[in-house]
């Protein structure tokens, strides 16, 4: 099958976690439609994702939230050119929903299917935002992935950096939940620090032996761990407000300082984020301004 070359209409679909998404792009770059069913609120209770929760519940949305992409769009199925879907990395679970959504439509409309792998997908949803060309350096900053990677071209990316243990979206979630301010712990983290002082604690910097890029967040996790349960146990009362702050002072430096490093090291003037804590304000302020 040719596809044509102009006014290309991909339905795409997402379900790696605990959204489902479907959108409907033109020609790359013009959203027609973008209709996401969130699962925080079911989540909340558990204090973070449920991969088992999570893939059922795609399984109840998904064929709604295609129906309504298609509906804000404007279009119908015979309008579509291609089906994309998310193949991984994620949930398992979760992935299979979406997955096999789009190879039934593909099958059954007789459309191309694009597989899109999640992190090139945040990495390039840059392009949609911003008229931004490669190359360029991007920091992919979420819940289940830290990277760096290096995108030289279109088809010439490369991650050149990336957690060992936990990815930085995990310890917010993580470190909000041990000081009570509950899931989703970005966002409660972010809100709570802009009203505490970030040098009231000194948390650890982790530097990765052999791969001046990589990440580790386990450590400043077990550090402020440490630091409540020491507090605890003689009496301290903890100002969750400066722990917040300065814990997320700890992990945005070094998320910043090692993507700043790598544009440096490979001499590239573009450095671009992605993924949801990139939403983060104290990690948006200071990347741009050692950018």
């Amino acid at each position: 099958m040719v596809m044509k070359m102009n006014n290309v209409k991909i339905l795409a679909i997402e379900s790696s976690c605990d959204e489902t998404a479907a959108a409907v792009v033109e020609d790359g770059k013009r959203v027609l439609s973008n209709i996401i069913s969130s699962q925080i609120d079911l989540h909340t209770i558990y204090g973070g994702v449920v991969p088992e929760i999570a893939s059922r519940k795609h399984i109840e949305n998904i064929n709604y939230v295609i129906k309504d992409a298609l509906s804000e769009a404007g279009t119908t199925f015979n309008d579509i050119d291609a089906i994309a879907v998310t193949y991984g990395p994620g949930l398992v679970g979760a992935l299979l929903v979406g997955v096999g959504e789009a190879k039934a439509l593909s099958f059954g409309l007789n459309k191309p299917l694009i597989g899109v792998h999640h992190i090139k997908g945040h990495v390039f949803a840059n392009l949609i935002e911003h008229d931004i060309k490669p190359p360029f350096v991007c920091l992919i900053v979420s819940g289940g992935h830290t990277e760096v990677a290096l995108v030289r071209d279109y088809n010439d990316f490369h991650i050149i950096g990336k957690t060992r243990d936990d990815a930085a979206g995990e310890a917010f979630d993580k470190v909000a939940r041990s000081v009570g301010l509950g899931y989703p712990g970005g966002p409660k983290i972010d809100k709570a620090a802009k009203i505490g002082n970030p040098y009231a604690i000194d948390f650890p910097k982790a530097k990765v032996n052999n791969s001046k890029y990589d990440f580790s967040f386990s450590g400043v996790k077990s550090a402020v761990l440490n630091y409540q349960n020491r507090a605890k146990m003689t009496g301290e009362e903890i100002n969750v407000n400066d722990l917040a702050a300065s814990f997320q002072r700890a992990v945005v430096e070094v998320l910043v300082e090692h993507t700043i490093e790598a544009a440096k090291d490979f001499e590239i003037k573009t450095v671009a984020m992605a993924g949801g804590v990139a939403s983060n304000s104290a990690l948006r302020a200071l990347m741009k301004e050692r950018c």
